[in-house]
C-alpha cells in the first residue's frame, strides 16, 4: 500500500508540489517534485517533472539498466519543461526539484535534484539518502554553518540545482539495497523543515502508510505550514500495515 498526499499548507495561493507514482509487475516509480517561478509557473514546472518522467519509464519494453532508464527519464523531462519556458514568458524562470525513487526486486534507484529528500526507514532509526542541493547545504559542507544552524538559517530556501532552469541538468544517484528496509519516504522541505525525523520514524512505525502521511502533513501545518506539504510512504509493509488492514 503506498501512501501519498500533497498539501497547499497554511499560507501559499498555490500548491506548486506534485507527486506521482506507478506500479506494475516488474517495476514501480514513485516521484515528489517541489516547483518554483512565478504566476502558477512552478506548478506547471513539478507537474510536468513527475508526468514526463513518469511516461517515459511506463514507455520502455524492458529495463536493463534502472540507473541510465531513471536519469533519461528526468532528462527529457528537464528538457520540456525548459522549452515549454522559452515559448512562454508567463513561464520563464521556472523550475522545480526532483526526487525520484525506481524499485525492482530489492533494488532501488533514486534520483534526485534539489532540496526534496528521500530517506530509508529501519526498525532503528530513519537515515536520509539524498543531499540537498542548497545554499544551506553548501555552507554546512564548508564549515561556516553548523547542522543546528542550518536549521534556523534565512536563506533556507534558496537551492543551487533545480530541474529546467537549464538545457542540461546535474542528477545525483544512489543505489539501495530494500533487503532490510521497512520504509521509504518521499518529502518535499515543506514536511522535512519543520518534522523532524525521529517524528517522522514514530508516526510512520505506528501507523500505515496512508494514515501516517496524512498525520505528517498535519503535524506539519500544526507547526505552522507556511510552504506546500508532500510525502510519499512506500514499501516494507511492516507488521502494523497488516494490523491496520485488518481493522
Amino acid at each position: 500500500m503506498v501512501g501519498i498526499l500533497s498539501d497547499i499548507g497554511n499560507v501559499r495561493k498555490i500548491n506548486e508540489d506534485f507527486v506521482g507514482f506507478y506500479e506494475s509487475d516488474d517495476i514501480s516509480i514513485y516521484i515528489i517534485a517541489d516547483g518554483m517561478g512565478g504566476h502558477n509557473a512552478g506548478e506547471v514546472a513539478s507537474k510536468l517533472a513527475v508526468e514526463n518522467t513518469i511516461s517515459y519509464i511506463k514507455s520502455l519494453d524492458s529495463i536493463d539498466d534502472m540507473e541510465s532508464a531513471l536519469i533519461e527519464g528526468i532528462k527529457i523531462a528537464n528538457e520540456k519543461i525548459f522549452q515549454l519556458a522559452k515559448m512562454n514568458e508567463e513561464l520563464v524562470g521556472m523550475g522545480t526539484t526532483i526526487t525520484a525513487s525506481l524499485v525492482r526486486d530489492n533494488r532501488m534507484i533514486v534520483a534526485n535534484v534539489g532540496d526534496s529528500g528521500c530517506y530509508i526507514m529501519k526498525y532503528n532509526g530513519i537515515t536520509k539518502v539524498t543531499k540537498d542541493h542548497s545554499l544551506v547545504q553548501q555552507l554546512i559542507d564548508e564549515g561556516s554553518i553548523t547542522e543546528e544552524e542550518a536549521a534556523s538559517h534565512p536563506n533556507k530556501n534558496i537551492i543551487t540545482r533545480a530541474l529546467g532552469t537549464n538545457i542540461s541538468v546535474e542528477i545525483d544517484t544512489f543505489e539501495i539495497d530494500l533487503c532490510d528496509i521497512k520504509k521509504v519516504i518521499l518529502c518535499t522541505d515543506g514536511l522535512s523543515n519543520l518534522v523532524s525525523t525521529s517524528e517522522m520514524y514514530d508516526i510512520i512505525l505506528n501507523n500505515n502508510n496512508e494514515d501516517a502521511c496524512k498525520m505528517l502533513v498535519d503535524l506539519s501545518k500544526l507547526k505552522g505550514g507556511r510552504d506546500n506539504i508532500s510525502v510519499i510512504v512506500f514499501g516494507g509493509e511492516c507488521e502494523d500495515d497488516w494490523n491496520y488492514a485488518r481493522k
